[in-house]
């Protein structure tokens, strides 16, 4: 009988971490240190030791687990910080799009943990394939959109794989809300409506907030306790700088709005998308503003993508602004973004800069980089062992671990 996708590997109880010593591998540890060959030991669901062979030769517990990488690349579990997947799920047709709710363009009390299948195919695709850790949140149908979730991609039950929840508010710019909202004769048809729900859900946010801060600080009044508003707590965090906005804004033009409504409140936004922002990377850069760039390997569907280009992470990159790559999936399917990368190593960016671009750099992007995104004791033991170089279209994810779990093949 094959084994369930859910299933342990077989001498691993449910929960059980063994000891794992991988070995003999070329070893990128995401950090810019490489070890070849190189070991990399597992234990408890971290990271123990990364090293030469053979410094850690003496190292290697007695009854580990022998994984023989030789001949073969060894790196972090990749990261993708902006997907769908779990709320818009594969193979299902409408039962399963559950990324936009499109009965109210700002809707910050939407929370995607509560839509997710962490059964969808492209979970399983993603895990199978070296992808073990993705945000995955609403869509861009409305100005404010709800939060998001970074969760390992294996798992049974989605409370156990959350990473960071919330992990970030999302928000859209350009021609998706006004094309939504449009064809039901409501606000916003116009970019300017889009801007201008934006400034007032932040004001009524900020209003919120200073009233409750008057109730506290007046004696807190059973009689005067005021009422609560899920919308407006949900932004809270945004206006205390604790939670980013994840803006998608593919034009440059409303990549400027929205870091425009960002220095207005003061709130940390990341950039996603990001299709032109190398028209604006110097913008960027001296703002230290954050970026997600992709997917680009799709045709120009649509106005706002006319000019996207496969060197706009070169671009960035040449102007010093940190930036992650995404599969946006399903637009990309997810087990296709090594391939995104390759596509901008094709257009001049550095190969290990590609690789860090969906590894550490990523795990920082997300707010994870503590746990996530690089090779180093003490980190969760996600690590991916490939037939090549990752970045070759024939390379394949030989075996994935996920907090130290081998992930089942089947």
């Amino acid at each position: 009988m094959s084994m369930s996708f859910w299933e342990n590997p077989a001498g691993s109880a449910a929960g059980d971490h063994p000891s794992i010593a991988i070995v003999h591998g070329r070893v990128y540890t995401g950090t810019g240190v490489v070890f070849d060959p190189g070991t990399v030991i597992i234990a408890g669901g971290k990271i123990q030791a990364v090293g030469g062979d053979a410094d850690l030769a003496g190292a290697v517990p007695a009854n580990a687990r022998i994984v023989d990488a030789r001949g073969k690349v060894v790196t972090p579990g990749l990261i993708d910080p902006h997907t769908h997947l779990g709320i818009s799920e594969e193979g299902i047709g409408w039962e399963g799009w559950d990324y936009n709710e499109t009965t109210d363009p700002v809707t910050p009390q939407l929370r995607a943990i509560d839509g997710i299948n962490p059964e969808d195919e492209g979970l399983k695709d993603a895990a199978r394939n070296g992808i073990t850790t993705v945000i995955t949140g609403p869509g861009s149908a409305n100005v404010i959109g709800g939060q998001s979730v970074a969760i390992k991609t294996w798992g049974h039950v989605i409370d156990d794989m959350v990473v960071r929840q919330p992990a970030g508010m999302k928000a859209a710019f350009g021609e998706n809300p006004k094309r939504v909202y449009s064809q039901q004769k409501k606000t916003p048809v116009t970019r300017m409506g889009t801007a201008a729900l934006m400034r007032k859900a932040l004001v009524e946010a900020q209003n919120y907030r200073d009233k409750w801060e008057r109730w506290e600080a007046g004696g807190k009044d059973p009689e005067k306790k005021p009422e609560r508003n899920l919308a407006m707590e949900a932004l809270l965090p945004v206006l205390r700088r604790e939670l980013p906005m994840r803006v998608h804004s593919h034009r440059a033009d409303d990549i400027m709005t929205a870091i425009r409504i960002a220095e207005e409140f003061d709130i940390v936004i990341t950039i996603e998308h990001a299709t032109e922002a190398h028209k604006v990377a110097p913008e960027l850069a001296k703002r230290h503003l954050r970026a997600v760039v992709g997917p680009n390997m799709t045709s120009r569907s649509k106005v706002e993508l006319r000019d996207k280009s496969f060197a706009t992470p070169r671009v960035l990159y040449e102007a010093g602004v940190e930036f992650a790559l995404c599969t946006d999936h399903p637009v990309i399917p997810i087990q296709f973004l090594p391939l995104c990368a390759a596509m901008a190593v094709r257009a001049g960016l550095p190969e290990d800069v590609a690789l860090r671009a969906m590894t550490l750099n990523a795990a920082d992007i997300i707010g994870v980089a503590d746990r996530l995104g690089s090779l180093e004791p003490g980190k969760d033991a996600d690590v991916v062992v490939w037939s090549g170089w990752p970045l070759e279209a024939q390379s394949q994810a030989e075996a994935v671990f996920i907090n130290g779990q081998q992930v089942p093949r089947e």
